[in-house]
């Protein structure tokens, strides 16, 4: 299926690695051009690569990076200001950063309550207020958040996530039904269940810790809890990101789209 979206340009946050990649990658494949933000300059560069070695089947889009951190004012400035993309209108945003360290509520102060709204609410809030009306003036925009399956089902040690993403949740479920929506600008949610990623295992080893139990007999565990038995690889995510950009999705705005593998055991 060709998607139409060949020739765009794609802003992916937290592409360096896991979920981020994978959605650059599925975009990239499709013949977008993709500008990769991630805060370390050495993975960010290894990650551009890897996909410029992909661009060359598929229509050579061109792949640029900018190593920034984007959950703060100065590094979205970086961004939007970057020799390798000014000007840029882009057609599509990816926004995704670090999840908040899991821990005890009882453990976080008000400074690590605003690091996660910071990073998880905010953020995402700002790019879309930085790209929405030019998408909306240009006749083609397409969101996708990153978030999480804790905002449908929490989880117990991820107080930070469950509050910093359902709050955007939230406020995604009123914008993207606001004028954009008629202007073919669709904001989603994104929710991935258990993939394999580096902050899954570090999020589960910390859930084990002291049951003296191996990561690799943890996620045995978790894998036999999912319907699918597996756990999700970030490439599929990605494919699903890509559909959501394209000009196919244009009649799906304001959903949050689950891909846990059946594990979310709800009707709604």
């Amino acid at each position: 299926m060709d998607f139409g979206i060949a020739g765009k340009w794609a802003l992916v946050c937290g592409a360096s690695k896991g979920l981020g990649f994978g959605c650059a990658h599925a975009l990239v494949r499709e013949g977008v051009n993709v500008v990769l933000v991630a805060r370390t300059a050495g993975p960010l560069e290894a990650a551009a690569e890897q996909l410029r070695a992909e661009a060359a089947v598929a229509g050579n889009p061109q792949v640029l990076c900018v190593a920034a951190d984007i959950t703060t004012e100065e590094g979205r400035a970086t961004v939007f200001a970057s020799p390798q993309g000014p000007g840029v209108d882009y057609d599509i945003c990816v926004t995704n950063a670090a999840g908040p360290p899991p821990g005890n509520f009882r453990d976080w102060d008000r400074q690590a309550w605003l690091n996660a709204l910071d990073g998880n609410m905010l953020t995402p809030i700002a790019l879309i207020r930085a790209m929405a009306d030019g998408m909306a003036k240009r006749g083609f925009g397409r969101i996708v958040n990153i978030t999480s399956v804790a905002v449908k089902a929490p989880i117990g040690n991820l107080g930070l996530s469950n509050g910093a993403r359902s709050g955007l949740t939230g406020f995604v479920a009123g914008v993207a039904r606001s004028d954009l929506a008629a202007r073919n600008v669709t904001i989603n949610n994104l929710l991935p269940g258990y993939f394999s990623t580096e902050r899954l295992r570090a999020t589960i080893e910390h859930a084990g810790s002291g049951t003296g139990e191996t990561l690799d007999t943890l996620l045995e565990r978790q894998c036999a809890t999912i319907p699918a038995r597996r756990l999700g690889d970030p490439q599929e995510f990605g494919e699903i990101c890509a559909f959501l950009c394209s000009r196919q999705a244009s009649y799906i705005t304001g959903q949050n789209i689950l891909a846990d593998g059946g594990a979310y055991p709800g009707t709604f």
